[in-house]
C-alpha cells in the first residue's frame, strides 16, 4: 500500500508540472503565454470580458514584428524594402619591384607596382634603405593606386625614424630593398 501512495504523489506532482509548463493556473483557465492565443483548450467558463488581458493582442500579447512594421534594417522609413549592397570583395596583394634606390638628387626609392586585380586598387609599398653592411638605416611606406591590372610607379621618402627628410641620411645609404608584396589598402 505504501507502494501505490508513492506513485499517487509522483503522478498528482506530474500533473502539476505538465500543468505549468502548458500556462494553467486554476483561476478562469486563462493562459499566461506570450502566443497571443490562450491556454491549451477551450472552456466556456473562461473569463472573456475586457477586465483581463492576458494574451490579447495590443495589451501585452504577443506580436509578430515584420520588416514593414517595425523598422528593421531591411526597410525604410516609409516601409518599402531595400537591398544591402554587396560588400567590396576583397584585393589581392600587389608585386613591388624596385625600379631605383635613393641618391642625393632624388631622396627617395623608385618602386613599380602590380595589380593583379580586376578593379583599381590602393596599396602600400615598403622600402628599407640599408647601409653598406645591409644593416637597415631606416625604411618608409607609401600608398600608391594602381589601376586594375595595370602598373604604377611610387616613390617612397628617405626620412629618418620621426618621418622627417634628414640630408645626412644619403650618406649612409648603400642600396635598398623593396618588399615584394604591397598589401591592399582597407
Amino acid at each position: 500500500m505504501r507502494r501505490s501512495g508513492h506513485t499517487l504523489r509522483l503522478t498528482a506532482v506530474s500533473a502539476l508540472v505538465v500543468l505549468a509548463l502548458t500556462g494553467f493556473t486554476g483561476r478562469h483557465g486563462h493562459s499566461h503565454s506570450h502566443s497571443g492565443g490562450g491556454g491549451g483548450c477551450s472552456s466556456s467558463s473562461q473569463d472573456h470580458d475586457s477586465s483581463s488581458s492576458v494574451g490579447k493582442a495590443g495589451s501585452g500579447g504577443y506580436h509578430d514584428y515584420d520588416d514593414d512594421d517595425y523598422g528593421t534594417s531591411g526597410s525604410t522609413s516609409g516601409g518599402g524594402t531595400y537591398s544591402t549592397p554587396s560588400p567590396t570583395p576583397s584585393l589581392r596583394a600587389a608585386k613591388a619591384k624596385l625600379l631605383s634606390c635613393a641618391t642625393e638628387k632624388a631622396q627617395y626609392a623608385t618602386v613599380e607596382v602590380t595589380n593583379p586585380n580586376a578593379v583599381e586598387g590602393d596599396f602600400t609599398v615598403r622600402v628599407e634603405f640599408d647601409d653598406k653592411r645591409g644593416t637597415a638605416v631606416t625604411d618608409n611606406t607609401t600608398t600608391v593606386t594602381v589601376p586594375a591590372k595595370g602598373t604604377a610607379r611610387a616613390e617612397v621618402k628617405l626620412v629618418d625614424s620621426l618621418g622627417h627628410p634628414d640630408d645626412g641620411l644619403i650618406l649612409e645609404i648603400d642600396h635598398c630593398r623593396a618588399n615584394p608584396v604591397a598589401e591592399p589598402v582597407g
